[in-house]
């Protein structure tokens, strides 16, 4: 019984990207993303639940891969394929608010090729897991942006959005001149939501992502060894600056601390690799 108990918290990580897809197809990005947080924190638990209890598994280890690939990398890209479809949309009510719903109805009927970009993340997360699963150096450190970063990255996309809407927006939905304003407000010259709200830059972070996961890059891992600060300093600085922009920029700020993630990894590699040759100059 005890040796199953991280294999239940791994099928709550499962479970939770199984909803994530469903509130992603009726629509509910918002809710996707938060399963996507939650399934975030059951990939964390069942590992410490296997560390506490003294239980590995290889049943564990498989299964513990099979729920990754679906909550961090089918689930974000159902969520990529249906916010291009909405920045497409978004596009088409902005330049023609009157031929809308004609615009939507025939996206709807029609296969949409540019949206199925968005898989492209779930090919790249299968290959970064598979990857992960054979190479012994990722204990304590990664090479490439893990899964779990990239479905957080892309999960704030639409928690981003939402927020960036519900500012623009006054009470009362768009009706009457909340639409006018909200046109006014998007189609300034240069605007910021010009490229936020629009296709191609949701295709830009798919790019980007896919990239990130299969690069040579060093991440530190967020596993504390123990609690000392000379062994986990940059664990301790990261936390710490990434609670502040959480504070200060809620969702906003989700993006801006995975590049804070890496920016701080390469750092560290860095200062390690030229510790490492003093000691054997030494």
């Amino acid at each position: 019984m005890k040796k199953n108990i991280p294999n239940f918290v791994t099928a709550c990580n499962l479970f939770s990207g199984c909803v994530a897809i469903v509130f992603a197809l009726k629509g509910n990005f918002v809710w996707s993303a938060y399963m996507v947080g939650v399934a975030c924190i059951f990939d964390m638990l069942d590992g410490l639940a296997a560390r506490v209890l003294g239980v590995t598994s290889e049943i564990g280890k498989q299964l513990d891969s099979m729920a990754d690939v679906i909550s961090f990398g089918v689930v974000p890209g159902v969520l990529l394929y249906k916010m291009i479809e909405c920045t497409q949309l978004f596009v088409a009510f902005k330049e023609n608010p009157m031929n809308f719903y004609n615009e939507q109805g025939a996206l709807d009927q029609q296969i949409n090729y540019v949206a199925m970009i968005g898989f492209l993340v779930t090919v790249f997360s299968a290959i970064r897991l598979a990857k992960f699963n054979i190479d012994t150096r990722q204990s304590y450190s990664f090479i490439g942006l893990p899964t779990p970063s990239s479905a957080i990255l892309i999960a704030s996309l639409p928690l981003s959005m939402n927020a960036i809407l519900t500012d623009l927006m006054r009470p009362g939905g768009m009706t009457g001149d909340n639409i006018n304003a909200f046109l006014t407000l998007t189609k300034g010259q240069n605007n910021i939501y010009e490229y936020l709200l629009h296709p191609y830059s949701v295709i830009a972070l798919t790019l980007v992502t896919c990239a990130l996961m299969v690069a040579p890059l060093s991440l530190f891992a967020l596993k504390f060894k123990n609690l000392s600060w000379a062994d986990n300093q940059v664990r301790y600085i990261f936390l710490a600056l990434a609670a502040t922009v959480l504070i200060f920029l809620k969702f906003l700020g989700i993006p801006l601390i995975i590049i804070l993630y890496i920016v701080l990894s390469m750092i560290n590699d860095r200062m390690t690799k030229k510790k490492e040759a003093a000691k054997q100059n030494l």
